[in-house]
């Protein structure tokens, strides 16, 4: 099977600082590479601060690197949420570093930019070494073969021109150095795909003309959040905007009252990024999973849904949900301190104290698996989960920064 083909964005980190919103609309690039420009500590940590916050608000995979001199560093970028950390072929100390944080972090995780056009005769090295890839710049590549995966850089952005770099054997993608959160690589794609390249886009498996619809020409739409499956909103297409939500990939509507398309968040910055779309079986109504930029409703709310009309009392099961729910109480606390809270104790009497009823619920935990009974693993996991997060809301950690950690694995 061919493998699909990337396009990705550059972006300088500490020069993007104010700019962080043409993230939330990278144009459907399959990845971000971010370089860090930092010149000393102070600005490699607000990098990797930047970093992370940027992570957290794009749902855009991340190659980073730039300022990698330890071990520490690479983990640092992969701790931020980088898929893959690269280094830099022209500093002596990344080449050495090169086979000890692959052995560490997997060789899948680890790149070799070769940033000087001597250092391509040395792919087989960096390969023996462990780098999983290699980022080239276009100008040095032309006319080399390799038998590596290569992230080729290009300023050049027309079909023509991209197709042909594509087109080379082992390039697995291709990285657009300038202006690239200006570029609709969803549309770039979806031509490059129509030349034959094997491309990530939306096709729809059914057309608009099998639909069955309303008597207005519409369909509805009910939006939810892909990774909670939280329902967010609800709103209709029709063909125009069915079809440019498949070109564009960003949710696109029909609005009655204005009798009009709408791109969800073209004015408020909160669009909808399609993960997927399900027809039900009557072929009348459609469902989209999407990553959502912000609030959805209009009001603010991130779900439209936010009026309760009756309510039965009932336990809520789905895992996320539960651990939201209690990471949030816990984060309430900590902002809003309770006169007699167990959690405000803990908070007050600091980290070290944390730490020990971590470590003395960890212990409780080994003394329960050497029971019979099950139910003393429930109740010993449960207290310590309180605790670990009770450490996580102290350390500012997130359930979405586990849950993307342990997705990466």
């Amino acid at each position: 099977m061919t493998e699909t083909k990337k396009l990705g964005a550059w972006l300088p980190l500490l020069k993007t600082a104010g700019e962080q919103g043409i993230l939330f609309d990278n144009g459907g690039a399959d990845f971000l590479m971010a370089e860090d420009l930092s010149t000393n500590d102070r600005e490699h940590e607000e990098s990797i601060g930047l970093l992370k916050q940027i992570i957290r608000g794009s749902d855009a995979p991340f190659m980073a690197g730039g300022q990698v001199k330890r071990v520490e560093d690479v983990k640092k970028y992969l701790y931020a949420g980088a898929k893959i950390v690269y280094l830099k072929a022209s500093q002596p100390e990344n080449i050495d570093l090169l086979k000890e944080v692959s052995d560490r972090f997997g060789k899948e995780k680890i790149a070799v930019w070769l940033d000087t056009s001597e250092s391509l005769s040395h792919m087989e090295e960096y390969d023996l070494l462990g780098a999983g890839s290699f980022l080239v710049s276009a100008k040095d590549f032309r006319g080399q073969n390799s038998s590596y995966p290569v992230y080729l850089l290009t300023e050049e952005k027309t079909e023509k021109e991209l197709a042909a770099l594509l087109a080379a054997a082992h390039v697995v993608g291709v990285i657009l150095t300038k202006d690239a959160g200006k570029s609709s690589f969803m549309e770039l794609k979806t031509v490059l795909k129509e030349e034959g390249l094997p491309m990530d886009i939306l096709n729809s498996s059914v057309s608009w003309k099998e639909l069955k619809l309303g008597p207005d020409g519409l369909v509805p739409v009910i939006v939810q959040d892909y990774r909670t499956n939280e329902v967010l909103m609800m709103a209709y297409m029709d063909e125009p905007a069915f079809n440019e939500t498949l070109r564009t990939g960003k949710m696109c509507y029909y609005s009655r009252s204005r009798k009009s398309r709408w791109l969800k968040g073209e004015t408020s910055g909160h669009f909808q990024y399609v993960k997927s779309l399900h027809l039900d079986c009557d072929n009348d109504t459609i469902l989209a999973k999407v990553f959502q930029v912000g609030a959805a409703c209009h009001t603010g709310s991130r779900s439209c849904f936010f009026q309760t009309l009756v309510k039965k009392e009932y336990d809520e099961t789905n895992p996320l949900m539960v651990f939201e729910k209690v990471y949030g109480i816990i984060k309430d606390r900590k902002l809003h301190p309770k006169e007699g809270s167990y959690t405000n104790y803990l908070f007050d009497k600091g980290i070290d104290k944390i730490l020990k009823k971590v470590g003395e619920e960890a212990t409780e935990i080994i003394i329960a698996a050497k029971n019979p009974d099950p139910e003393e693993i429930i109740y010993e996991l449960s207290d310590f989960l309180y605790h670990a997060m009770v450490l996580m809301a102290e350390k500012g950690v997130t359930w979405e920064d586990i849950t993307k950690e342990l997705a990466n694995r």
